[in-house]
């Protein structure tokens, strides 16, 4: 074969290819675009502000996103993430030790069962009842307060979550664009190399040559 039809036929394969990762490229970046605005508008939707930086307790003030972003509107993944980790997180661990919603369920249940063996004593011992009424009230509201919380943080680190897949997809898109350009730089460097080249020219063909027999 003809080093410049061989030229030509690598040069080809170098737009299409250039072509593909272009084609990539753009798909990525309109999914990359897509989960930000989607990300943008859900969060906004929300209507959720950080605490002013006058406003800050001296625990919260130890992070170093909740100063950063202080008295601004939450509209980004980065942001959803400082918050449900460092606001939100930060206080379910001063409700009821720290525990979990699952974790509140075997205290609660206790109680509940308490509380009806207390109100079926003979005769009933109501400063026992009114004490364990108490004590169930307060672990219904802890358990309550730390499932909306719990909740909130889960929606608001899956915005993060879709947000990254955002920016991976921008970051993807980048590169493919970056090497459609050098696969479009090579094809057109073949195809000079092919325009340049005489017709008649092939490859060069070195033959071997036959050992000397060696002097014995």
């Amino acid at each position: 074969m003809k080093r410049r039809t061989l030229d030509i036929l690598f040069s080809i394969g170098g737009l299409a290819i250039a072509a593909l990762l272009l084609v990539a490229g753009i798909v990525l970046s309109a999914n990359a675009s897509f989960a930000n605005n989607y990300v943008h508008d859900q969060l906004a939707a929300q209507h959720i502000t950080f605490k002013t930086a006058d406003t800050l307790t001296d625990e919260e003030k130890k992070a170093a996103c909740l100063v950063e972003y202080a008295g601004q509107p939450m509209t980004t993944g980065k942001q959803a993430e400082c918050y449900a980790n460092e606001f939100i997180g930060l206080h379910l661990q001063s409700i009821a030790g720290g525990q979990t919603y699952a974790d509140l369920g075997t205290p609660q249940t206790q109680l509940k069962n308490q509380l009806t063996e207390a109100q079926k004593a003979t005769p009933v011992d109501q400063a026992k009842v009114d004490d364990l009424t108490k004590q169930l009230a307060d672990v219904t509201a802890q358990r309550e307060t730390v499932f909306k919380g719990e909740t909130l943080r889960g929606l608001l680190l899956t915005s993060y979550g879709f947000s990254e897949f955002g920016t991976k997809a921008g970051q993807a898109a980048l590169v493919a664009y970056g090497a459609a350009a050098l696969m479009f730089l090579l094809a057109l460097a073949g195809f000079a190399h092919a325009f340049t080249t005489p017709k008649t020219a092939g490859f060069a063909v070195v033959e071997a040559k036959p050992e000397k027999e060696s002097v014995k």
